[in-house]
């Protein structure tokens, strides 16, 4: 019962905030398996131009087949396989690529690390509204529901809505724990 004048709180805010333009609403739900997943044993990844399953390091990928199967691979909870792969990326400061850096050590269990690619990553790129969800996420997991409401009104004033950076945060706001981020 601690929680309903914040809930509340979270409640109206959410319901006030209106979206000022559609910046990322093409942001992708939850990666679909492909042979990343479905067929690499851990540590390999999918490489289209010899399709076969290619150890990490000699994976030959641009950086957004990076980014594409780092995410694949986090969400597969491989998080270190993630992190090795996100390494690879010709340019470190993408802000795709810092956002799973953050999601891969934040799901891993180093939440303070995962700031700081988040951080980093709306340093570059403020409309980046995943990082902003999964760094409310792990704000809700750290006991923090203001800030985590914060960037839920962010998310909503960027981008609306009616987009999965959103509906996630928003979930994990009112404890959701069947969509855990």
């Amino acid at each position: 019962m601690k929680f309903t004048p914040l809930i509340t709180t979270a409640s109206i805010a959410i319901s006030i905030a209106m979206p000022i333009f559609a910046a990322g609403s093409s942001t992708p739900e939850k990666p679909k398996p492909t042979e990343t997943t479905m067929e690499c044993e851990k540590g390999f990844v999918w490489n289209e131009k010899s399709e076969k399953c290619v150890e990490i390091e000699e994976s030959n990928l641009n950086d957004d087949q990076i980014y594409l199967n780092a995410r694949e691979l986090a969400y597969a909870n491989q998080y270190d396989n993630a992190l090795r792969l996100l390494d690879m990326a010709a340019n470190p400061r993408d802000p795709r690529i810092l956002t799973y850096q953050g999601y891969a050590h934040r799901k891993a269990g180093r939440a303070e690390l995962a700031n700081t690619y988040y951080t980093a990553a709306l340093d570059i790129d403020p409309t980046n509204i995943t990082a902003r969800s999964y760094m409310g996420q792990g704000m809700v997991r750290s006991g923090d529901m203001t800030a985590a409401v914060d960037q839920l009104i962010e998310i909503a004033s960027i981008s609306g809505k009616d987009n999965w950076p959103y509906r996630a945060l928003a979930n994990a706001i009112r404890g959701d724990i069947t969509t855990d981020y």
